[in-house]
């Protein structure tokens, strides 16, 4: 019987991990298209250089905050409005004109003077501030 119950939790555990690893990189492609989109990898100007090394930093944490994928930023929320994470991943196209689109938001939506997200990547920084507080990011 024990044997039976620990093949049963063995289980579970696998799936739900394998649950986790599939939800955890379902949004690649898009984090890809912003990548293939804005980063400069070949440019010998500094802030191209370092924009590309903040994004090689943040990753995720380009839409996201905190370690929950599900916690998103200014950004990932504006992007999330345009894109379905199941329906939209293979569709490049679609991802390249909601990054231009977003472009024109503002990182304070409540904030008419706040620079839009494409003004922020413009001048070589990222479309939002990680938040560097880990209380609140739930790191």
């Amino acid at each position: 019987m024990k044997k039976w119950i620990g093949i049963v939790v063995a289980g579970v555990g696998v799936i739900g991990f394998s649950g986790s690893l599939r939800e955890a990189f379902a949004v690649k492609p898009f984090f890809d298209e912003f990548v293939a989109t804005y980063v400069k990898a070949d440019s010998n100007d500094a802030k191209d250089k370092a924009f590309a090394e903040a994004v090689e930093k943040v990753k995720c944490n380009v839409c996201h905050e905190g370690k929950l994928k599900k916690n998103r930023n200014e950004y990932g929320k504006a992007l999330d409005e345009l894109l379905d994470r199941k329906t939209d991943a293979e569709d490049k196209e679609k991802i390249v004109a909601a990054l231009r689109k977003v472009e024109a938001r503002r990182v304070d939506p409540k904030d008419e003077n706040s620079p839009t997200f494409g003004d922020r990547i413009k001048a070589g920084k990222l479309p939002v501030e990680p938040k560097t507080d880990t209380a609140a990011s739930g790191s």
